[in-house]
């Protein structure tokens, strides 16, 4: 495979992963509207069964091919992408995301607990089978915490209104959507991983470096896409529990069933340092912003940008001087 076989391979990989994660988010979209879910738990779910399809099917065939660390870097720097540069370009299109809702405090809670929570069960130097059902078992935690309350998700909509014949064939159509969607997601994410291997052997790069800066950005792309969407419709309510979802899923249910096919084991955690760190920071202060003003103002998003920015200049740094 030539360098620039690689290159178009990837674009190509990431344009369909972008591509099938916006086929499958409208489908699902819709589908849950047609379950008369609230806006919030809306995009929460989409995010977390659908937008979430990328970093799953890269973790499964990154730990098929026995390296699940290309699926850890791939998480970890999704959630630092999703906690700073999405948050921030969503609040710099909407002006500022409120969040004074009970369930979107709450979830903030749950999202900055489980967004560190893989590096803690990874300090011996391994995420086992038993930090994978940890890990399982905590997303379905949340669920559970989640339609606990029937107030907390339930909605009626005006589409609904409309008699089930003339709904049905537009629910059916959603349903061919959302298969055409997951085949082209696979294809796309053995692309990602085929690419991300070669690259890593051509530049001498650490795989968890490549999951980290490239991997990441471009399934992150579907969520990202997701929330300046809904800031520039005004429907702000839709977009914490988009980004949200895309924190929590993958660092729990994704993680969860990689390391269950294949156990993580990094002896060597110095690729991770500098993620690991940004994550724990750009954590604390989405955190806070939501929790002090119950809101993320402009001034705040700026500041998260930022953190992005340092992220990236840290890590390419980094492994120049490690070179």
């Amino acid at each position: 495979m030539t360098l620039w076989l690689s290159i178009l391979i990837f674009i190509a990989s990431c344009a369909g992963l972008y591509f099938a994660g916006e086929l499958v988010v409208g489908a699902l979209m819709r589908t849950a509207k047609f379950l008369g879910w609230r806006e919030f738990v809306v995009a929460f779910i989409v995010i977390a069964f659908a937008a979430t399809l990328p970093n799953l099917f890269v973790g499964i065939t990154s730990a098929i091919n026995k390296i699940p660390e290309l699926s850890f870097g791939d998480v970890v720097g999704g959630n630092v992408i999703d906690l700073t540069l999405a948050v921030a370009l969503a609040a710099l299109v909407a002006k500022s995301l409120p969040a004074d809702s009970r369930t979107v405090q709450t979830t903030s809670f749950f999202t900055t607990t489980i967004a560190i929570l893989p590096l803690l069960l990874i300090l011996d130097g391994e995420l086992g089978r038993g930090d994978g059902l940890v890990l399982i078992l905590t997303f379905g935690f949340y669920l559970w915490w989640l339609f606990s309350k029937q107030e907390r998700f339930t909605k009626v909509y005006n589409e609904n209104k409309i008699p089930l014949s003339k709904r049905l064939p537009t629910l059916l159509k959603d349903i061919g959507k959302i298969i055409l969607g997951i085949t082209i997601l696979i294809l796309a994410s053995k692309g990602i991983v085929e690419s991300a291997l070669f690259f890593a052997e051509t530049f001498n790069l650490s795989l968890s470096l490549i999951g980290i800066l490239i991997v990441s950005l471009g399934n992150a792309l579907p969520e990202t896409y997701f929330a300046i969407a809904s800031a520039r419709k005004g429907q702000t309510w839709m977009i914490l529990g988009d980004l949200m979802g895309s924190i929590i899923a993958p660092a729990t249910l994704v993680l969860g069933i990689v390391v269950l096919i294949c156990p993580i084991q990094i002896p060597d955690f110095s690729p991770f340092v500098i993620a690991r760190l940004f994550l724990i920071i750009s954590a604390f202060f989405f955190f806070i912003f939501l929790r002090t003003g119950k809101k993320i103002t402009r001034r705040e998003a700026i500041f998260l940008l930022g953190i992005y920015v340092a992220f990236v200049l840290s890590e390419i740094l980094i492994n120049s001087i490690r070179k």
